[in-house]
């Protein structure tokens, strides 16, 4: 008996620390890419030695324990895997000897990656973005690529931000990646007169890294507000970076509008509340005045029909209402008609079909919702059949109702999403029953 529970015992500490080297991972990866990137000019060869140590931990830390400073032990674990590179391949060895001496002497003294910034970005990750955006590439892999490498996005969490098979999503940054290695391109900084080409991949890349923060695909928890950190900061910088683009302030108020509800979308146990049910005292008044400046700032430079704006101008009308029964949602229906029209896209619409179901009645929404079904890119989308049983729900329809929720909960991949379509689900059952006793 002693020895079993000694050994579960184990288990339970291995089980830890993999889940701590998980969470240390996250964090750290689009850092040490980051980093070692700038010092090889190689952004593929930064990846793979940035997995060795990953390996390294897996393979270490169970038996020595977590390190004091986790992220300072993987930067100086893939540091040596890439010094150990550069003295095994001796490729153009004046170059490689000079930067193998830096990596020698920086194993030393930790550096802090967010200083001695010497480009016009003032920002590395920033700049590592713009590197991977490289037109050369498709807009889909450069997107993909700099999700995947640089951000620390799961491939799974990238296709679910483009509604496609992971599969997919896989063979784009395997592409991309042989493109980056086989053109020679490696890592630079672009010149001022290529920011623009480059600029919508960026933004795109920022706005899907905000979004999977804001309702994370998968795992244990609803928000990441490390991910919504990190784009915000990084739209920020954007907004210096490139002042006279209207979708950079447009990017920049939409995520600043949204943020601004961070402490009112869970309540005590981390479970979602919905965005009528906030309590709108907790929202951030402040940071919602950043957000209308920014949108007000994209009006100015004429970018009110902006991709962004449009929808920073959608966040905006639940900002600007005192409570709930005050919103706006005629006018939130017809920015949904204008961003439709703008970008035709299945989810916008299913968007639009709740906001014409406040205006019209949820039978109009439904009617929209039902001319969804059949859209290939919604099939595995949970919020399709979330929306559906919602208004059913409303129509009082329970038992539809009950079956749609639990199709929306077996399609999520988060479990508090999962569990609260659980609990609508149940909702639904318990107010079909007086219905159903009526009957003959």
């Amino acid at each position: 008996m002693a020895e079993k529970t000694a050994e579960m015992t184990a288990n339970d500490t291995d089980r830890a620390t993999y889940r701590t080297i998980s969470a240390v991972w996250r964090i750290e990866q689009p850092r040490l890419i980051t980093g070692l990137s700038r010092m090889l000019r190689d952004v593929p060869l930064a990846e793979e030695l940035t997995q060795d140590a990953l390996v390294a931990a897996l393979e270490h830390w169970p038996q020595t324990g977590v390190p004091e400073k986790p992220g300072a032990w993987l930067m100086a674990t893939a540091k040596r895997r890439a010094l150990d590179h550069l003295r095994r391949v001796r490729m153009l060895a004046r170059k490689h000897e000079m930067v193998a001496r830096e990596l020698e002497e920086e194993q030393q003294a930790m550096p802090d990656l967010d200083s001695a910034l010497d480009d016009e970005f003032g920002d590395e990750l920033l700049r590592l973005i713009f590197t991977a955006c490289h037109p050369l590439l498709s807009r889909e892999g450069r997107v993909a690529l700099a999700l995947r490498m640089i951000c620390g996005l799961t491939t799974e969490e990238i296709a679910r931000a483009f509604l496609l098979p992971a599969a997919t999503i896989a063979q784009r940054i395997v592409r991309a990646k042989r493109t980056l290695s086989e053109s020679g391109l490696g890592y630079e900084t672009p010149r001022r007169e290529e920011l623009s080409e480059r600029l919508s991949s960026v933004l795109e890349v920022v706005y899907l890294i905000f979004n999977e923060g804001y309702t994370a695909a998968r795992g244990e928890e609803w928000l990441r507000p490390q991910l919504c950190n990190e784009a915000l900061r990084i739209g920020r910088v954007l907004a210096t970076v490139a002042p006279l683009e209207p979708e950079t302030h447009g990017l920049l108020a939409l995520m600043e509008l949204n943020a601004s509800r961070t402490m009112a979308r869970t309540d005590a146990a981390g479970e979602p509340i919905l965005l009528l049910d906030q309590n709108r005292a907790l929202w951030d008044r402040l940071q919602i005045r950043r957000g209308m400046q920014a949108l007000g700032r994209a009006r100015e430079l004429r970018g009110a029909d902006g991709f962004y704006a449009l929808q920073a101008a959608l966040v905006a009308c639940h900002a600007e209402a005192a409570t709930a029964d005050d919103t706006d949602w005629s006018r939130i229906a017809a920015l949904y008609a204008r961003l439709s029209a703008r970008v035709p896209s299945p989810v916008i619409e299913l968007n639009r079909a709740v906001a014409v179901s406040m205006v019209e009645g949820p039978q109009a929404g439904l009617a929209i919702v039902d001319r969804l079904a059949d859209e290939p890119a919604l099939k595995t989308y949970h919020l399709l059949p979330n929306v559906r049983g919602d208004l059913l729900f409303k129509l009082g329809r329970y038992d539809e109702a009950r079956a749609a929720f639990e199709a929306a909960a077996g399609l999520a991949g988060n479990k508090r999403e999962q569990d609260f379509l659980k609990r609508r689900a149940a909702e639904a059952a318990d107010a079909a029953k007086p219905w159903l006793s009526n009957q003959p």
